[in-house]
C-alpha cells in the first residue's frame, strides 16, 4: 500500500512541479510528471525524510522534499530539452 501511495504522490508532485514552472493544468505532460515525480520523490522525499529523522514513513518533510525534488528534476529536464533544440 505504501508503494501505491508513493507512486500516486510522485505523480502529483511532478504535476505540481510543472504548475510551479508555469504549465497550465490542461497542458501538463503526464508521462513527464510521473517520471519527474517518482525521481523527485526518491531523491528529495527520501533525503528530506532521512535528514528530518522521520525514516521511511509518509511525513510532511518527505512530501515537501518530493515536490522540491520533482521541481529540480523538471528544471533539469527542461534545460536538456532546450539544449537539444
Amino acid at each position: 500500500m505504501l508503494i501505491l501511495a508513493i507512486i500516486v504522490f510522485g505523480m502529483a508532485a511532478g504535476a505540481i512541479a510543472q504548475m510551479i514552472l508555469g504549465t497550465r493544468m490542461k497542458d501538463i505532460n503526464w508521462p513527464r510528471a510521473f517520471i519527474a515525480g517518482i525521481l523527485g520523490s526518491l531523491v528529495g522525499g527520501l533525503g528530506a525524510s532521512l535528514l528530518a529523522g522521520d525514516g521511511l514513513e509518509l511525513r510532511a518533510s518527505g512530501l515537501i522534499g518530493s515536490i522540491i525534488g520533482a521541481l529540480i528534476v523538471s528544471l533539469a529536464w527542461g534545460a536538456l530539452d532546450k539544449r537539444r533544440r
